[in-house]
């Protein structure tokens, strides 16, 4: 099994060639986490965006690497009034199903404990039921509130209105 380390803002141009092929455009249509059917666009995030989340204050990026140390995932965390934010969690396409994910979540979970968290909260749009029901597998809930879905432009244009689910953990 993989271990998670922390990310550096050096490692921004490894984060984005994992984040963007594994949310948005042709690459992410190799795996199962795709936002292609929902959303127009080719950037999940660009470099200016990481770097504003590497400076906010209580975040963090976890990432994953295969034995040859090429990173294979990623996840961001922030700490927040209710607990720690989940967000972003990024395997690329070719290696999903390989435990990388899984590997994010324990270090989400660590880190969280880590920081004194009792609870790991995102938000998915709601329409990615393969990917709530992968989340549901490893423990996570969906609470019943909901959010507007809200993304920059450059991040993409909805192709149909969207909804997050809010999905939480005890830990």
């Amino acid at each position: 099994m993989p271990d998670w380390s922390y990310a550096t803002p050096d490692h921004i141009p490894e984060l984005l060639s994992i984040i963007n092929p594994a949310y948005r455009g042709a690459p992410s249509r190799l795996g199962w986490t795709t936002e292609a059917d929902f959303i127009d666009g080719k950037l999940r995030t660009d470099a200016a965006d990481l770097d504003r989340l590497f400076n906010t204050p209580g975040a963090v990026f976890l990432q994953v690497r295969d034995a040859k140390d090429v990173i294979c995932g990623c996840v961001y965390l922030e700490r927040q009034d209710r607990g720690m934010y989940l967000g972003m969690l990024s395997v690329l396409p070719g290696l999903q199903n390989q435990g990388f994910g899984k590997c994010l979540l324990d270090g989400a979970e660590a880190h969280a404990r880590k920081e004194g968290c009792s609870h790991i909260f995102m938000q998915v749009i709601s329409l990615r039921s393969e990917l709530i029901a992968w989340y549901e597998r490893h423990g996570y809930a969906q609470t019943g509130e909901h959010k507007p879905f809200h993304s920059p432009t450059a991040f993409g244009i909805p192709k149909m209105p969207l909804e997050f689910v809010i999905l939480e953990k005890a830990i």
